[in-house]
């Protein structure tokens, strides 16, 4: 499998954004909605599939569409090529908080696994497929580690992460994480679901009812702020749908009318 050579930047800390460089021909894959701008002779078209395999059949790809509906993304991804005479370059960024990592597949394997939502672009050549649990209690209890990414390929791919990024590399070790704090392993490393505590600790830790499991040897990336804990959050504290929570610009304009004539 032989992935394009791209080159890259990445500009900013906690709301980063990764710059593509492409040589004349060369096509970067990203997810879609993902684009930021991008500068004369790139042209980006939207398809079904990630373009690893040019030989596919259109059977094939619906298969891979639907997979990719499993995750939540959309069926499509686009395409960014460069058909100008010079180098070009395109932008991404995710659209919330977070930091950017950049993956050498051929450094670390050929193949890493990722949160269904933490992929961000890679270089053509790179086969992004969904991969799901085998275990049942993985299946049925693991909220969003239940479905998992696969990317394969020799290139770079770029992943996003919430918050901070932790790498942690396990040499047969264990280790329990919330399973949303996840952002990506290598091959090497087993993950199951595992119960979080005693029943009072599940119903009443706030640290939710069940725990991913990792072991083995490889590496681990974990996000320090997952974005369905920043929902969560923003959820809580939003107005209700009636309109009973007053906002502060709302409060302050009944406190000018107290004061006023």
């Amino acid at each position: 499998m032989d992935s394009h050579e791209i080159d890259y930047e990445i500009f900013g800390d906690d709301l980063q954004i990764v710059e593509i460089e492409l040589d004349p021909g060369e096509t970067v894959v990203a997810e879609a909605g993902v684009m930021n701008y991008m500068e004369d002779g790139i042209e980006f078209e939207a398809k079904m599939g990630d373009g690893s395999q040019a030989s596919q059949g259109f059977f094939s790809k619906m298969l891979s569409a639907g997979a990719r509906a499993l995750t939540g993304e959309s069926i499509f991804m686009t395409h960014f090529t460069n058909h100008g005479s010079g180098k070009r370059r395109v932008a991404f960024a995710a659209p919330y908080p977070g930091r950017i990592v950049a993956l050498d597949l051929a450094k670390i394997g050929g193949s890493v696994i990722c949160q269904k939502d933490a992929f961000l672009c890679a270089a053509k050549g790179t086969k992004v497929s969904i991969a799901f649990q085998k275990r049942l209690g993985a299946g049925f209890f693991g909220g969003e580690g239940f479905i998992l990414q696969k990317l394969v390929g020799d290139g770079k791919a770029f992943v996003h992460a919430g918050g901070t990024v932790i790498k942690k590399r396990l040499q047969g070790e264990t280790l329990r994480i919330d399973t949303g704090c996840i952002v990506a392993f290598t091959e090497g490393i087993e993950y199951d679901i595992a119960r979080a505590g005693n029943l009072k600790s599940m119903f009443f830790g706030g640290e939710g009812l069940f725990l991913a499991t990792v072991r083995g040897h490889g590496t681990v990336l974990l996000q320090s702020l997952p974005f369905s804990r920043l929902a969560d959050r923003i959820i809580q504290h939003a107005p209700s749908a009636g309109g009973s929570s007053k906002g502060e610009g709302s409060m302050l304009g009944e406190i000018g009318n107290l004061f006023g004539d």
